[in-house]
């Protein structure tokens, strides 16, 4: 008997709003961006856009760095070329966990053969700058690994500070700004750090899959001191390490030459993945860095707000809260993952879980990128307050959209007072203002 022919029908996904702790909603115009036609890889108008997208991402990242690159892959791809390009075998390493993706780090950093320490606090808390300090002084690591935010606990750790402290050790700094870049304050440079790496789909509007990165002289220095060039491309006097970094694709002695002026080649460059990326970060200059971390703080503090005036519990040190997540505990005798499934089945609006120690305790909701607006969060809100009243739990009536709404009418009247260009809220992405096409048109 033959097998049955399936059909398959063009992709179409269903309507949803994407309020959870990302990936988000992409921006209209990084979709379109990405609808272009391809070029080759060593196209003249090809290499123009690795020019642009680099230096866009110098004033995403607020830094001088020479190598500032996308890493092919998703946010992860980006930590894992960052580790394995700088740590070698048996090198000291110290992680400090403050939430899931501490641990990854250090997983990671343990694959890649290194002597991994680590300090822990309780999930939802960060360290002071002395604690960090103390276990440097203490292992003498070679690298520093630390994320920034975590939004498994929905807190930033405060780097300020460890930049000083590492040069003074002679220890190269690196930290994970996936979950905030371009939604909190961050400086790459006034930081003192010497690699970061970050992913799309968080706060910059994009699709998962493209991870940019930058990294100073001083870990490009410790990066080409392993470089090797490819067999099947390597010229006489060319140098090949005794030391060369472990993974082939996440090499970033290569990848650096592919980008450089050398274009030396070392994969094919994602095309698409690129015209995202680079569209995601035109938009944050254009929009302006300050502005649209002012978004984000504006659409985030309504977020909390709103939640709180409902009468529901925050979870984490509020005063170390990123911008633009919130953990909700669960309230007694709600079944959270029956809300988290009449917020989408009911209102297509999706919200997160978490993980390990916190997985069923609290919901995540994310006000980032291009749904880090006002008509977002009060439907949001309004669609919580509905699915928890149905459960049976005690929410205050109108409590979360009007709570929301006096954080808006304070921003409106500060900003009656102020110079458009101050505005908390001058970045705020309008749908109301999107052209016939669908893509945003404008800030409000």
């Amino acid at each position: 008997m033959g097998r049955v022919k399936r059909v398959f029908q063009q992709i179409d996904p269903p309507a949803r709003l994407l309020m959870g702790p990302g990936p988000i909603n992409a921006d209209p115009r990084v979709l379109r961006a990405m609808s272009a036609q391809l070029v080759g890889q060593y196209d003249p108008a090809m290499t123009a856009y690795m020019d642009e997208t680099q230096a866009l991402y110098r004033e995403v990242f607020q830094t001088a760095n020479e190598q500032t690159v996308l890493v092919d892959g998703t946010s992860r791809a980006g930590i894992e070329a960052a580790l394995v390009s700088l740590i070698e075998p048996g090198d000291r390493v110290l992680v400090p966990v403050f939430g899931r993706f501490g641990h990854l780090l250090r997983e990671i950093a343990e694959r890649c053969g290194a002597e991994v320490h680590v300090i822990e606090v309780p999930w939802g808390q960060v360290f002071p700058l002395e604690t960090i300090t103390a276990a440097i002084e203490r292992v003498k690591p070679k690298l520093l690994a630390v994320v920034h935010g975590d939004t498994s606990t929905t807190v930033a750790q405060p780097l300020e500070g460890l930049g000083e402290v590492c040069a003074q050790h002679g220890v190269l700094f690196y930290t994970d700004v996936t979950a905030s870049i371009s939604g909190n304050a961050f400086d790459t440079d006034a930081l003192g750090l010497d690699a970061v790496t970050a992913g799309l789909q968080k706060c910059l509007g994009g699709p998962s899959g493209s991870a940019p990165a930058t990294f100073s002289a001083r870990a490009v220095e410790a990066i080409r001191s392993r470089a090797s060039v490819e067999a099947g491309i390597r010229t006489e006097g060319d140098v090949t390490s005794s030391r060369r970094i472990a993974s082939n694709y996440f090499d970033l002695a290569m990848i650096f030459d592919y980008w450089g002026p050398q274009r030396l080649n070392h994969h094919t460059e994602a095309t698409t993945m690129l015209y995202g990326a680079r569209e995601c970060a035109r938009l944050v200059v254009e929009e302006g860095l300050d502005q649209t971390v002012a978004r984000h703080a504006l659409h985030g503090s309504a977020m909390l707000a709103g939640v709180q005036g409902l009468g529901l519990e925050v979870f984490g040190d509020l005063e170390h809260k990123m911008n633009n997540v919130v953990a909700v505990v669960i309230p007694d005798g709600v079944d959270g993952d029956a809300v988290r499934g009449a917020m989408l089945t009911d209102f297509g609006i999706e919200i997160g879980t978490s993980f390990g120690p916190l997985h069923g305790k609290v919901w995540r909701i994310g006000t980032m990128g291009y749904n880090a607006r006002r008509d977002t969060v009060l439907t949001t809100l309004s669609a919580l307050e509905a699915v928890l009243r149905r459960a049976g739990a005690p929410v205050t009536t109108g409590g979360g959209v009007g709570a929301a709404y006096d954080v808006y009418a304070d921003a409106d009247r500060a900003a009656a007072s102020s110079p458009v260009e101050t505005r908390a809220d001058a970045g705020t992405i309008a749908p109301e203002a999107a052209s016939t096409d669908g893509t945003a048109g404008g800030a409000a």
